[in-house]
């Protein structure tokens, strides 16, 4: 791993841990959707350093690129505080995390929590990592025995029928698994099936800075990543992710792909 990399990623975690234990000035990109100073801070910093670093690549910032993502081959997409909500009432599950992709595939990436202390790398062809020791997928294969994952949309706040679908198959899921788990981090939630921590993971609606680290990371653990149909997962396209330790992987599908969520289209 470059080592300026690291030493870039490790000063913008200087600055969220700052911001974690200090007063925050909160505002809302919608009702629910928090965003602090620090979200800023860290992803301007972040930016002003890649940029020199990586002078081919185009920058997309969840903060700073309004939504929009780009035709450019080499991206580098920045989420500066994944689990923004989590930030701001104290919970200690929040990240950086940096996804390097190019021609849409998934080459280099960080996912680094500097309250927990816990620095996720992966490389393409290389291995997944956590602190430097390579790190694999659990081997449960019975989903009664495995414990997913999951996060909820924004637009639960209006009753959307993205609602509606994330209430049935969390009903449907339920059941059938060990249990599942809300920690409300995209990022960590694929880095912790990762590390054997977690055995499958679901969501709807997630941006490409939400996973774009956190799919090769997987990937490189032994994992498997999957719209819900079990097909290729598009980060700029699907509405839905299923990442699992593979041994899970198609029981897991069966499940979600039988709710089908009629605005897909």
């Amino acid at each position: 791993m470059n080592d300026n990399l690291i030493n870039i990623v490790k000063e913008a975690g200087k600055i969220l841990k700052t911001g974690f234990y200090s007063e925050k000035n909160v505002t809302f990109k919608s009702k629910v959707d928090l965003i602090t100073e620090y979200d800023l801070k860290i992803e301007l910093y972040l930016k002003d350093k890649l940029k020199s670093l990586y002078i081919d690549f185009e920058i997309i910032g969840e903060e700073t690129s309004n939504g929009k993502t780009s035709s450019a081959r080499k991206k580098i997409y920045i989420d500066p505080i994944d689990g923004t909500t989590n930030f701001v009432h104290s919970l200690p599950f929040v990240a950086i995390s940096i996804g390097f992709w190019i021609d849409g595939k998934p080459v280099e990436a960080i996912v680094y929590n500097p309250i927990l202390e816990e620095f996720f790398y992966a490389k393409k062809g290389e291995g997944a990592f956590l602190n430097g020791e390579k790190i694999s997928v659990s081997n449960r294969k019975e989903l009664q025995n495995s414990l997913i994952s999951t996060g909820f949309p924004y637009s639960k706040v209006d009753k959307s029928n993205d609602y509606f679908w994330t209430i049935r198959v969390f009903e449907e899921i339920l059941p059938l698994t060990r249990d599942v788990r809300r920690y409300g981090s995209a990022s960590l939630d694929l880095c912790y099936i990762a590390v054997g921590r977690y055995d499958g993971y679901y969501e709807l609606n997630l941006k490409p800075w939400d996973v774009s680290a956190g799919i090769l990371i997987v990937l490189e653990a032994g994992g498997n990543i999957s719209n819900e149909t079990g097909e290729k997962y598009l980060i700029e396209k699907n509405r839905i992710i299923v990442a699992s330790n593979g041994y899970i992987h198609q029981d897991f599908i069966n499940i979600i792909n039988k709710n089908k969520l009629v605005e897909l289209q």
